[in-house]
């Protein structure tokens, strides 16, 4: 991105954690969030394969409704999970800024460039999403993928602002844990940036295998071109912007077009 040549990355956090304890303590905070969502939509896809039914033919379904017959009760079920779902990013800062109070900045969440970063997290979401979109119908045609359907929750006042909230909440925990996270303490235990993008790149893709080998393929090229831009860039909040567009789209836009569009 032309304008990323204008961010040169700063400086890592610093720490004075050993090579092992470092990696060692990045496959615990992932063992409580995303390395554990990994395994399970692993198990997810086995379940799906094995059946009877082909794989084209199942539909995956998210931000469904828990109790529909009772709004209030189904909010706090929506809440909830969004609330926690935040957790481990806020771990995972928490861990980083424990060994230098600076680190949020250093890994580029703060507000100091909010302009900048907007811009360049539409144009990331408009690089990402529209050939991801295309991905996602080649790979139902070609019968590796499930059918996503993205919103399923009842209709009520409060549907629309909470899937914005799920968006923002699943930018926030992938982004932070995945990018911003991952790639400091693995550069801080002496790995490559090439190693620590793919090794990143390809957990985020496995934790997507429940939709299918599409999902897998589009969030692994989603990891790699995140991974890059910010080791050139060192600000993880265009990356948090950008996913949060591309869930909004993806979460309000089904709910709004489901019964209008025949191949959502």
């Amino acid at each position: 991105m032309p304008f990323a040549r204008h961010l040169p990355p700063g400086p890592l956090p610093r720490t004075g954690l050993a090579r092992p304890t470092l990696v060692g303590e990045t496959w615990l905070v992932l063992g409580v969030s995303l390395g554990a969502s990994a395994l399970w939509s692993l198990l997810s896809l086995i379940d799906k394969l094995t059946k009877q039914v082909a794989l084209s033919a199942q539909t995956t379904t998210m931000n469904s409704s828990i109790t529909p017959d009772r709004p209030w009760l189904d909010l706090a079920y929506q809440l909830v999970p969004i609330g926690l779902g935040v957790v481990p990013a806020l771990l995972a800062l928490h861990l980083l800024r424990r060994d230098d109070p600076a680190a949020p900045a250093l890994i580029g969440l703060d507000a100091r460039q909010p302009a900048r970063d907007l811009l360049m997290g539409a144009a990331l979401a408009g690089v990402i999403g529209i050939p991801g979109l295309g991905l996602y119908l080649a790979a139902r045609a070609l019968g590796v993928n499930t059918s996503i359907a993205a919103a399923n929750l009842a209709d009520h006042w409060w549907t629309i602002p909470v899937l914005v909230l799920a968006a923002a909440q699943n930018a926030i925990l992938e982004e932070v844990v995945m990018v911003g996270y991952l790639l400091t303490r693995w550069r801080q235990a002496g790995w490559s940036p090439a190693l620590g993008i793919v090794a990143s790149a390809v957990i985020r893709g496995a934790y997507h295998l429940y939709q299918g080998f599409g999902g897998f393929v589009g969030n692994l090229v989603m990891g790699l071109v995140f991974g890059a831009v910010y080791t050139r860039t060192r600000r993880v909040l265009p990356l948090v912007i950008a996913h949060t567009i591309l869930d909004i789209v993806s979460f309000v836009g089904y709910a709004l077009l489901k019964s209008h569009l025949s191949w959502l």
